[in-house]
């Protein structure tokens, strides 16, 4: 099956990597959302959560938001036909090696200019079956820790038949106690974010 590229790498290291892409379609990227990038030369993808979507500032963007009275003309032909520079942060949270998902990050960065696809849902169900991916999150510096669990906890359960979804986040919601058991309010705020 040939995947669909939703951008490609502009940088990267081991805990995570940044990605460019044209304007976003409606459904992608989103936050929280399981992407991949391939790592050793193809033989690994890792995996990883988008947890920022910036729009970068442009000269010519500048000079038409001072504009009165813009015209719809000129903003849909910067939208559609110019490159508006948009940067894709993504954290790392596991990889996959064969047939096999790993929940610790993955043992190369991958290298600019690779591809970046959207995970399919049978690739997320697969991968959040386990959910030790969850203290990588937790322990991110930079990411919204909080809102990207939720976030992507929710797109989890989503890609899952509905009669097991409730199922789901209930085990994750275990997970995260067990994972917050020193941090109460921190754990109730979570919890309230992923209930069924």
């Amino acid at each position: 099956m040939n995947e669909l590229a939703i951008g490609r790498l502009l940088r990267s290291s081991t805990t995570g990597y940044v990605f460019g892409c044209s304007v976003p379609e409606p459904e992608v990227p989103l936050f929280g959302m399981f992407v991949k990038a391939p790592v050793q030369r193809g033989q690994s993808e890792a995996i990883g959560l988008i947890y920022n979507i910036a729009i970068e500032d442009d000269p010519f963007v500048r000079q038409m938001v001072a504009t009165p009275n813009l015209s719809e003309t000129y903003i849909q032909d910067q939208r559609q036909n110019r490159q508006v520079p948009i940067e894709v942060s993504v954290l790392a949270v596991g990889y996959r090696s064969g047939n096999k998902y790993i929940h610790a990050l993955p043992p190369q960065p991958p290298i600019t200019l690779d591809r970046i696809s959207a995970c399919s849902d049978a690739e997320v169900c697969e991968f959040t079956a386990r959910l030790d991916y969850l203290r990588l999150i937790l322990n991110a510096p930079d990411a919204p820790a909080d809102e990207l669990i939720a976030a992507a906890l929710q797109r989890a359960a989503e890609c899952r038949p509905m009669e097991e979804r409730e199922r789901f986040l209930k085990e994750a919601g275990r997970e995260l106690a067990k994972l917050l058991n020193r941090d109460l309010n921190r754990l109730e705020n979570l919890l309230r974010r992923i209930r069924p």
